[in-house]
């Protein structure tokens, strides 16, 4: 059986702390509950995603909050990969041919 399992990749524009200007920071939301600052990986999107779609992710949706009002935003890149569970498919169990009667 094919389950699913998903991840959140999100891209956040903010205020530089110790400079003029902004920055983008990403944050990897996995399956498992970790989270991790995966800045340091890249400075695009397409960047981040490409290194995700090689490990097996794919793309589900994006979503972008709106209700930033102008000091941020944010990018929420939806992914999900497939995942075999519970070894191959189980067969049908057939059941016995009837019993002819015969007068």
């Amino acid at each position: 059986m094919i389950t699913w399992e998903y991840a959140l990749l999100v891209r956040r524009r903010v205020p530089r702390m110790h400079e003029a200007g902004w920055e983008l920071t990403y944050t990897w939301y996995g399956p498992d509950g970790q989270v991790l600052d995966v800045t340091p990986y890249g400075d695009t999107a397409l960047a981040h995603l490409n290194r995700a779609g090689s490990q097996g992710w794919e793309l589900a949706s994006v979503t972008e909050d709106t209700s930033m009002q102008g000091s941020s935003e944010l990018h929420r890149y939806h992914m999900k990969r497939s995942r075999t569970t519970g070894g191959p498919p189980r067969q049908r169990i057939r059941s016995s041919p009837r019993a002819v009667r015969r007068n």
